[in-house]
């Protein structure tokens, strides 16, 4: 019995439509893409204002309003007031005299407590010595508000001049210090050894390995001292001070000038601001190689 194959016939494959394109509707609308990086712009611009408006604004209802409940508005200045009265202040000489005296107490107490405070905290971090020494002092000082140092320093110092950088310095110097202390001891082992392994010595173990890894941690406690140091300088010119913005303020609360005492803190706010964001403009610029350093 034999059995015959028979060859499979070839399938012709169907026929493919052409495929058109889609017609265009007249009523269409073209949209335009706006550039990320405008985006980002505007969003820097916008989001900061709205806290800022929704503040003024629930302060103009409240003071409008006479509002008394927990806190009395009745007393308080309305924003038109203020804004008054820091137009008057701004075209004054004296106002911008007691800045500029507010400035330089800050920038010469920030400064001395930045260099003694790094320099003393790499030495404590890198020193076991000089940490048995000099860590327990530390923090048995650490803990003394700088404000309650005025009555000393009024006995000690000269003048209220230097017993006001004097404060700023105390203020600023222990987070220096204490944020160098712990960058330092932070730092990963295989850095030093890897950096002696290739022939460093000390300097160049300092410069190279030890200090640039600590300036994030560095840096971090430099911009909390900003602020402690602003708190402490403007406490210290409403006791002791004759001039500078914490004394502006306190002489308008004792002529009962209330809107010039919102415009003494708006003008502190105002420096806080500018001098924190220098300290992180530099420590972005330093610690350029962190991923973080370049958004």
């Amino acid at each position: 019995m034999t059995s015959t194959l028979s060859r499979p016939e070839a399938v012709e494959p169907a026929p493919v439509a052409p495929v058109s394109a889609p017609a265009l509707r007249p009523g269409r609308r073209i949209t335009i893409r706006i550039p990320t990086a405008v985006q980002r712009r505007t969003a820097a611009v916008v989001l900061p204002l709205i806290p800022i408006v929704a503040f003024v604004g629930l302060w103009q209802l409240l003071t409008a309003h006479n509002v008394v409940a927990w806190l009395r508005f009745n007393r308080m200045p309305a924003p038109m007031r203020v804004v008054e009265s820091l137009g008057a202040r701004i075209s004054s000489g004296g106002y911008y005299d007691d800045l500029l005296a507010s400035l330089q107490r800050i920038l010469l107490g920030f400064g001395l407590a930045a260099a003694v405070g790094i320099a003393l905290g790499i030495l404590v971090g890198r020193s076991p010595t000089a940490r048995m020494t000099l860590r327990p002092f530390i923090e048995i000082v650490r803990p003394i508000p700088a404000i309650a140092l005025v009555p000393l320093t009024i006995l000690l110092f000269p003048s209220s001049e230097q017993g006001i950088v004097f404060i700023t310095f105390f203020a600023a110097f222990f987070p220096v210090v204490v944020s160098t202390i712990h960058a330092t001891e932070s730092l990963p082992k295989v850095w030093e050894e890897a950096a002696k392994t290739m022939g460093a010595g000390r300097i160049s173990l300092l410069l190279h390995v030890i200090l640039p890894g600590a300036l994030p941690g560095i840096f971090a406690g430099l911009s909390v001292a900003m602020g402690v140091a602003w708190i402490c300088v403007v406490s210290a010119e409403m006791i002791s001070g004759q001039f500078g913005i914490g004394y502006y303020t306190w002489q308008s609360y004792g002529l009962l000038d209330y809107p010039g005492v919102v415009v003494g803190m708006i003008s502190i706010g105002a420096l806080g601001l500018i001098t924190a964001w220098a300290v992180e403009r530099v420590g972005r610029r330093i610690n350029h190689w962190l991923p973080r350093a370049s958004r």
